[in-house]
């Protein structure tokens, strides 16, 4: 398909870079792994863990658009599929976040936990379901989403690290 061939370098930067920063938070968990811990465990399954579920994600759609396809309408599906799992999955880590005592979350966290990645994961179910009327728009909005997703991950990964080490380790200090 000669519309996602254009796609091509997009998802070559997108999905590297969402495969480099996996590896890189497995890194810094393993560093942080050593450090005295304050926190519960349930802050990590609403804070850390949804970090790597989006950039997992990305990773996802840049496998999935630069398939072989055909036709659109499977890879349409698929993305369709991961949105309305990821939006599933935000509302599982705003219940999470609610019932955490370890950290009271901030309109920042609701934000960068919530509100922008149940945007996003919105994004990648409709431009599914516009896929087949409106490819071009639809795959804007594939790539939107994706990098929303990335730069939310990236924001996410880096406030965890920093609340970790300024705050968490400071107070495990005293």
């Amino acid at each position: 398909m000669a519309e996602l061939a254009k796609w091509e370098s997009f998802y070559v930067i997108v999905g590297g870079g969402a495969a480099a920063l996996i590896g890189l938070q497995f890194v810094v968990l393993t560093l942080i792994a050593e450090k005295p811990v304050l926190a519960a465990p349930e802050a990590g399954a609403a804070f850390a863990t949804p970090t790597i579920v989006h950039f997992g994600a990305v990773l996802l759609l840049a496998a999935l658009v630069r398939m072989p396809w055909h036709m659109i309408t499977p890879a349409a599906g698929l993305w369709g599929f991961a949105g309305l799992a990821g939006a599933v999955y935000v509302l599982v880590v705003a219940r999470r976040m609610r019932v955490q005592k370890a950290y009271l979350p901030e309109l920042e966290d609701w934000l960068f936990h919530v509100v922008l990645p149940f945007a996003a994961y919105a994004t990648l179910a409709i431009s599914a379901w516009a896929a087949s009327s409106h490819m071009r728009e639809a795959l804007f909005g594939v790539g939107g989403a994706a990098v929303a997703l990335l730069f939310i991950g990236i924001h996410n990964a880096w406030d965890a690290v920093s609340y970790h080490v300024f705050i968490n380790m400071r107070n495990a200090k005293d």
